[in-house]
């Protein structure tokens, strides 16, 4: 990266390099191009009909089930990549060091909360106040939790401490919460993707016979479940955080340096993947089918995201980023404006996606397996759900792109919204 991550991030607020620029129409472009991609993962999670096979497992799944799923990796790594880089421009833009680590803090918390709430029972259409499965916002909240108390640090130390969990948490791949000293449920947290118990609480159960007679307690467990283990997410969006530095310089300048770094770690996801050494806990294969040794070859681990996961998306992204750093067309408004308000978008989203998938179910079978749960909670065949359930990928790729012509609207008057109204509450959607 430029040596202008190596500056200290004073206490005041940063003095830009270069004229103030409200928004990076670039950023709000590649923000809103891999929100768009996120929408045609979660209709292929509702509704594909080979929903409840692994799109990244070759021995069962087709080349363009796999690539649907593979496109959407894209969409977590930019879009926590970005938080990182908006939070170091929200300092350029008149936020002391205290103002900026206390609304990350806070907007933190809120999204861990919307994350086990509104979002929780946007996938199941059902509240299940014991066992929890936290996805991106979760990572995302409190990945600017830590970056609230990492604002306070040298703009190098945060960038370096970044680049340091993402090249070096695969260290830690095998490693047991026992080996370790932690619980079951803190290693999951952190690093370790899957189920563990919190708690177990005692609940009342209700008798069968007179209310006079004694109610046995009942004992219930508190678990989470996740992927988006936060160890490697918070050394994200540091690394976005230090890359922010990298926008500030002048626009020729700032596109060579872009384009480089991208490059750079584009060569380096390829010769590391090609050594099959160190970066990924699943090794490519080589066989005697050149599709599917491509397509292992980009198989990469996502939960949690592994360094070289990481390398093949943000790499990309950052090339994208040079790519769109010019005057962009008219095609490019709609994208922008979705890029502008993503919080909005998502929750707006997954309840209308997964609102879709009941409707056609109940047009098809007259009953939702869905209408009080989320997608991998049944199987074809059982418990009267179809063997034909679901719709072809072609079908996916139809209602997604309905859904986000849907959408769109109600971006827009919300984009416009948060550009006429400046009160503080709307920053935090």
């Amino acid at each position: 990266m430029s040596a202008n991550l190596t500056l200290a991030a004073p206490s005041e607020p940063i003095t830009p390099a270069t004229p103030r620029q409200d928004r990076l129409e670039s950023v709000d472009l590649l923000r809103g191009m891999v929100m768009i991609l996120m929408a045609l993962d979660h209709v292929r999670d509702f509704m594909s009909d080979r929903l409840f096979y692994d799109a990244t497992n070759l021995a069962e799944s087709t080349p363009a089930n796999f690539l649907t799923r593979w496109i959407t990796h894209y969409c977590a790594p930019t879009f926590i990549f970005l938080a990182g880089t908006g939070a170091f421009l929200s300092g350029t833009r008149g936020k002391s060091k205290p103002e900026l680590s206390w609304f990350l803090l806070t907007r933190g918390l809120w999204l861990v909360l919307l994350e086990l709430t509104v979002v929780r029972m946007s996938w199941m259409f059902d509240f299940n106040r014991f066992d929890h499965g936290p996805g991106v916002f979760w990572a995302i909240g409190w990945s600017m939790v830590v970056l609230s108390g990492l604002v306070y640090l040298p703009i190098s130390f945060v960038t370096v401490f970044g680049l340091v969990m993402i090249g070096y948490h695969n260290l830690l791949d095998g490693l047991t919460a026992e080996q370790l000293g932690l619980t079951d449920w803190s290693w999951v947290i952190l690093h370790q993707p899957g189920s563990a118990t919190v708690w177990r609480v005692v609940t009342p159960s209700i008798s069968n016979a007179t209310i006079a007679e004694e109610v046995a307690p009942v004992w219930r467990e508190i678990t989470i479940g996740t992927g988006y283990c936060l160890i490697p997410w918070c050394g994200v969006m540091a690394a976005g955080y230090g890359f922010g530095a990298l926008l500030r310089l002048g626009q020729g300048v700032r596109r060579r340096e872009l384009f480089g770094l991208g490059l750079a770690l584009t060569l380096a996801f390829i010769l590391l993947r090609a050594r099959n050494v160190y970066g990924d806990p699943n090794p490519w294969w080589e066989k005697n089918d050149p599709l599917l040794n491509f397509l292992s070859f980009l198989n990469c681990t996502k939960y949690p995201p592994s360094l070289l996961y990481l390398l093949m998306t943000l790499g990309p992204a950052i090339l994208a980023l040079a790519l769109f750093d010019r005057p962009l067309g008219p095609w490019a408004r709609p994208i922008i404006t979705i890029g502008r308000v993503p919080l909005f978008y998502y929750l707006l989203h997954v309840p209308l996606i997964h609102g879709l998938a009941v409707l056609i179910d109940y047009v098809r079978y007259g009953w939702s397996p869905q209408a009080a749960a989320g997608p991998w909670m049944f199987r074809p065949g059982v418990n009267g759900v179809a063997e034909d359930y679901g719709i072809s990928l072609p079908m996916v790729y139809l209602v997604w792109i309905g859904v986000v012509l849907v959408l769109y609207p109600a971006c827009r008057w919300f984009a416009g919204v948060k550009q006429r109204r400046r009160e503080a509450w709307l920053s935090y959607l």
